[in-house]
């Protein structure tokens, strides 16, 4: 394996086994499974790390409303999560709440029931619907016009940054070396080896993992991918403290929420609540009616909570496809490139199983789970 080496004076470059574009939660755990496999690794984040949606994001460890692709990873995934103090020596702030996907009419219930029906025909069960009156007994505070849920009982939430920050230094820990402030501008292959322009020099390694969120598009058509991605602003607001009065973390059917209270008494406000994102300025920014819309509906189904005051609210910047999954595949143009973005807000709970599993890829040629619904190429079918 090469060792990593600092430039010098003559502008030698740094060189890797691995580099890695992009610092948020899925270049990170990808990290530190491929310094865990024994690669010498580079990650270089144009800001900080977990700087846009892997550190805004409300920290869901959700199972429960996947698209049915995606399934297979969220399962694997929760059980790293469950685990995550033998692997990295510390919970994240893994909470398992357990989520509730709420109906909030007879419409909303039809929904639930043939979501449920078709996932056991299916084969998987983790998904268990459940009648108003066990809703109540779970969270008595809400509202009484629910109709029903989806009840997943191993799920749960983690602390964003506090995630991204464990998982980093136990790849460090390894020997993985993390570049912040180095934006990658341009990538090409140079024989056998790859080479990344960025604002501090050039670095190469024998292979590149494309992992930088919404500017991932932008690397990924230097090698002739284009990918129809966009970028969207998510947002997020934590509200004060209140008296404890719910225990589980909701979602909802037929309008957006993400929901939960934490053990300080604050509350935290998403669902894929979408802003604004300036791409060229690497900035998301709050658009506040979208967040009186959302507030409208806590009330709705918490109405003690109609003069609870909002703290902070914020907004980061994330990626979405055109079919609302990811990309996790190698390069269909190139050789030894590979990509793992486009989470539609909706990444950081399969973030430990993808890291894993594009170590596989990379350094098995293929992964112990089928990654196939995935494949950069799947937008050139007519």
């Amino acid at each position: 394996m090469t060792k990593v080496r600092d430039s010098n004076s003559s502008g030698r470059p740094h060189e890797a086994d691995v580099i890695v574009a992009g610092g948020g939660l899925h270049g990170i755990c990808s990290a530190f499974n491929l310094a865990m496999r024994g690669a010498k690794v580079i990650v270089l984040e144009a800001d900080y790390v977990a700087r846009h949606s892997s550190g805004v994001n409300a920290g869901g460890v959700r199972t429960l409303a996947r698209p049915v692709p995606e399934i297979p990873l969220a399962l694997l995934s929760r059980e790293i999560w469950h685990a995550l103090p033998d692997l990295i020596g510390d919970t994240a702030g893994f909470t398992p709440t357990g989520h509730m996907r709420i109906a909030e009419s007879d419409e909303d219930l039809a929904v639930l029931k043939d979501r449920v029906a078709q996932l056991e025909s299916m084969g998987y069960t983790h998904e268990r619907l459940i009648d108003r009156e066990s809703v109540f007994e779970l969270e008595p505070a809400i509202s009484r016009h629910i109709t029903g849920a989806i009840w997943v009982e191993r799920d749960g939430y983690a602390l964003p940054f506090r995630t991204a920050t464990m998982f980093r230094l136990a790849a460090q820990n390894l020997g993985a070396v993390f570049l912040e402030g180095t934006s990658v501008l341009h990538i090409e292959q140079r024989g056998t080896r790859w080479s990344a322009q960025t604002s501090r020099g050039t670095f190469n390694a024998e292979k590149l993992l494309v992992t930088a969120g919404a500017w991932s598009g932008e690397l990924a058509s230097q090698v002739g991918e284009p990918v129809p991605v966009r970028a969207e602003g998510l947002m997020l607001m934590v509200t004060h403290r209140v008296a404890p009065f719910i225990r589980t973390t909701l979602i909802g059917t037929g309008r957006p929420l993400s929901f939960k209270q934490f053990d300080n008494g604050t509350v935290v406000i998403g669902g894929k609540l979408i802003g604004l994102a300036d791409l060229a300025s690497r900035h998301g920014e709050v658009d506040f009616m979208r967040l009186v819309k959302s507030a409208k509906t806590v009330i709705e189904l918490f109405p003690h909570l109609t003069h609870l005051g909002v703290n902070r609210s914020w907004a980061g910047v994330e990626a979405f496809t055109k079919d609302d999954l990811p990309v996790i595949s190698e390069s269909r143009k190139a050789s030894n490139l590979y990509y793992s973005f486009g989470y539609c807000g909706s990444g950081f709970q399969l973030a430990p199983a993808c890291g894993q599993l594009v170590a596989e890829l990379m350094l098995d040629g293929s992964p112990s789970l089928s990654l196939d619904a995935f494949a950069i190429n799947r937008f050139n079918a007519v």
